[in-house]
Order: C-alpha cells, then structure tokens, then sequence
C-alpha cells in the first residue's frame, strides 16, 4: 500500500482535530442552497471531523445548528465558529451521550434555544482495535455499544417527539457494517446495528412523514483514526480502496445534506456509500 498521509497517532479517543496534519477538509467551498432555511439541525460529535462537515454544510444551507460532542471543547468552538461564519446560529453541548439524561438534555436544550428541531444527525462514534474477539474485554464492548447504538437510541426518544413532518433523521453507519473488519470486530457490529436499526425506525415512523436513513462512510480522515491506529497504520489509510485515496469530511457531508433536505423526500430506510469506490451489498 502506498503512503497516502503523514505519520502520527494521538493517545486518546475520539482524538481532537486540532492535532491533525494536514487537517481534513470540512467545508467543499462550494455555496448552499438555502434547502434547509429555517430549520434547527441537531449533529452528535459534531465538534469535528464528519460531524464538523455536516454542521457547516447545514448552515450554508440556511439551518441553525446544536452541536452535541463529549469533551473537545476547543474542537467544538472552532466548529461553533464556522457555523457563525455561515451566517447562521450555533450551540454546542458537552457531555457523555451513552448517558440518557444528558441525550434528554441536549434535546431540551436545543429546543429551549431555537424553539424547534428538524434534522437529527447522530454522527457521535468511537473504535477500539484488537487483533482477536478474546481480546475484546466486556468494558470495551459497552462503552462501543453505549456510544455508537445506545446514545442514538436515547437521543432519538428524546427528540422524536418533537420532530414534525418533513422531519428526518441521517445515521452515520461505516464500510465496516458490510464488509466486516477483524480488528474492529465490536466496532463493525454497532456499525451493522445501525443500519438495522435505520431500516426498522424508517418503517416505525413513515406515517408521521419522519423520513429515517443512513451514510455508511469509507476510510474518511478524521480524528478517530490516529486515535485508532498506529502511525504506520495511518500512514497508508485508504489507500486499499479503488480511488486509493482517503475521503475528506465534507464528501460525506454532501450525501447526508442530500437526506437530510427535501430533496430526498422519496427516500427513506436506505443507506448512501460514500467509500471511495469500494462496492458493497446493501
């Protein structure tokens, strides 16, 4: 495989964006369409990397935008910062979204601030590598499955109730839900869950004109993945996929803007493969 990034790693997870070099692209540089004027967007782990993306390609497209994020509060700011760029409105709100009281906060919050909620992005996601299922301990399999399938459970009770018609909901799932990674065996799993969870939550909720679907991003550079993987590791990453490249943030920010915007009002229950060209079933 060939280099396709600088070394690094960063010992911590999610891994803050500030560290990065060279940073992911967020925002395409192209301008939006006002498809999402007036409306509130809610992104989970939107302080950075996909999550950042999305929160910008939202306020070009006219929305306010609640970022919901853990602990990266200098990330978070930059993120608050653009979306003001943007001309629009922002908030942001630490804390543990495998927590349901804090998800139940941070909808509470959202609303109190802009007085509605439209779009539900849950982009909020951790990894944790082991070469063998032995190795995979039961506090690891929780805190996966509390982050990446829990929190969106939790925080879409929260907010169905206050999603209208014309609402939707984007879940960020992976490549790895359908080709299955070996060193990220918990990982692909809540990955899988999400889609499941997509395709069952889309046929609950069609009949409120709540509109539910998925992105499953390829190897995309973001901060989870020097907060993943060796530096040897991120050396080569997404080289392996046919455009040989790794995807930048806001490429996978234009399929959820497509979901998230009327422009899909006739899809619901299915998931957009952003990953540089890998061919997947599903």
């Amino acid at each position: 495989m060939t280099q396709t990034l600088p070394p690094q790693h960063q010992d911590r997870q999610p891994g803050t964006q500030t560290e990065l070099h060279p940073q992911p692209q967020s925002d395409s540089g192209r301008p939006g369409c006002n498809r999402l004027d007036g409306r509130v967007v809610l992104v989970t782990g939107g302080d950075s990397g996909i999550g950042r993306a999305v929160a910008i390609a939202a306020a070009k497209e006219g929305a306010n935008v609640a970022i919901a994020y853990l602990n990266e509060d200098d990330d978070a700011a930059e993120t608050l910062r653009l979306v003001q760029s943007k001309g629009r409105d922002g908030l942001t709100i630490a804390g543990d979204l495998g927590d349901e009281p804090h998800c139940k906060e941070v909808v509470e919050k959202t609303i109190e601030r802009f007085g509605r909620l439209d779009v539900v992005v849950n982009g909020a996601g951790e990894q944790h590598p082991q070469e063998r299922l032995e190795d995979v301990t039961e506090e690891q399999l929780s805190k996966t499955f509390r982050t990446n399938v829990f929190a969106q459970f939790f925080l879409l009770k929260a907010a169905l109730p206050h999603l209208e018609k014309g609402a939707a909901v984007v879940n960020i799932a992976s490549v790895t839900a359908y080709e299955g990674n070996p060193a990220l065996l918990d990982y692909s799993s809540t990955k899988g869950a999400l889609v499941s969870f997509t395709r069952a939550l889309s046929n609950a909720v069609i009949d409120r004109g709540i509109r539910v679907n998925a992105v499953a991003p390829g190897p995309i550079w973001t901060p989870l993945i020097p907060a993943t993987f060796s530096e040897e590791d991120v050396a080569t990453f997404g080289s392996d996929v046919p455009m040989k490249r790794p995807g930048q943030p806001y490429e996978v920010a234009a399929a959820v803007m497509f979901l998230a915007t009327d422009d899909a009002s006739y899809v619901s229950g299915q998931t957009l493969h952003v990953n540089g060209g890998t061919v997947v079933n599903g």
